[in-house]
């Protein structure tokens, strides 16, 4: 690969969670609006609550899992869709959205467990797993911690390998966002992310978000992200769908790298989109969604 600086790799690979990587959220003390899919849900104590909604009726079961500094309303272009024929589960990660930010580490361990309190909440005993950006290590995760639980993983435009096997690289990128010029550094990465995006309405909804989420989220998840523990070449066992965005720049060899995960991996690019590319073009990203889930688990049930 070429050599570029830390952030503009990250930007240009869209691993680590693709360009949300770059979401280095200013702090808010409001908080978005529920996704209107249905009425809110709360699993958990006082302090710690997580915030989800269900919607439809119909298995498989499919778990959204928004990425780093955004929320459930991500996936605002699937609800509809698939909770025609699907029992649908919306998820606000600890500390995005409506859920409590809880003290301590928000490593992809704490997020998983969150998505598994959801799932026991909800009473729901296995479900397809959607990740985007982020969402796939924490998927990643849930799968290695409740492989019983998991009927399939979809990899929306985010990263299964580390984009560095620097230990250190991580550290370096994360101690900009610890310091005071974090802010306007953030303004011009995430103008720079959503360039691409070609609805405007859609772009300033994405930027308002990611800017709703307090800094010591986004550096406790960056943080998780970063983590090497997590990143491990272990085989996934379940079917795999990994659709990733042309544009993101994703290295020449990271499709064979995924089948080495698992041979029958399904993976598609997509053009023409940005990072968002469920929000940029979901009559596309729907439709390959339906497509695997109608062989691959079909296949799994004979």
């Amino acid at each position: 690969m070429p050599s570029l600086s830390l952030p503009k790799r990250l930007a240009r690979a869209g691993l680590f969670a693709g360009a949300c990587l770059l979401a280095l959220a200013c702090a808010s003390s409001g908080r978005p609006a529920p996704s209107g899919a249905a009425p809110s849900r709360f699993a958990g104590p006082a302090g710690r609550r997580l915030h989800y909604e269900v919607v439809g009726k119909g298995e498989p079961t499919l778990v959204f899992v928004h990425g780093w500094s955004c929320d459930m309303s991500f996936w605002a272009e699937q609800t509809p869709h698939f909770s025609a024929r699907h029992r649908v589960v919306l998820v606000d990660l600890p500390g995005h959205g409506r859920s409590d930010a809880p003290e301590g580490e928000l490593s992809m361990d704490v997020f998983a467990d969150a998505i598994d309190a959801v799932l026991r909440d909800a009473r729901i005993s296995r479900a397809v797993l959607v990740g985007h950006s982020m969402g796939t290590p924490v998927i990643r995760q849930f799968y290695r911690r409740y492989p019983g639980k998991t009927l399939a993983l979809v990899a929306v435009d985010g990263a299964l390998r580390p984009f560095s096997k620097d230990p250190k690289a991580g550290e370096g990128f994360m101690g900009a966002l610890r310091g005071d010029g974090y802010v306007p550094a953030f303004t011009k990465m995430v103008d720079g992310m959503t360039a691409s995006v070609p609805d405007e309405r859609k772009k300033e909804r994405i930027r308002k978000t990611m800017l709703a989420t307090p800094q010591s989220v986004v550096v406790r998840a960056g943080d998780g992200m970063f983590d090497s523990r997590i990143w491990g070449d272990d085989p996934i066992r379940v079917p795999l769908l990994v659709v990733a965005a042309k544009s993101s720049g994703w290295p020449s060899d990271y499709e064979a790298y995924v089948r080495t995960l698992t041979p029958r991996a399904r993976y598609v690019e997509m053009e023409g989109v940005s990072h968002f590319l469920m929000m940029d073009d979901p009559a596309k990203f729907n439709g390959l969604l339906d497509s695997f889930l109608e062989t691959e688990l079909s296949n799994q049930a004979r």
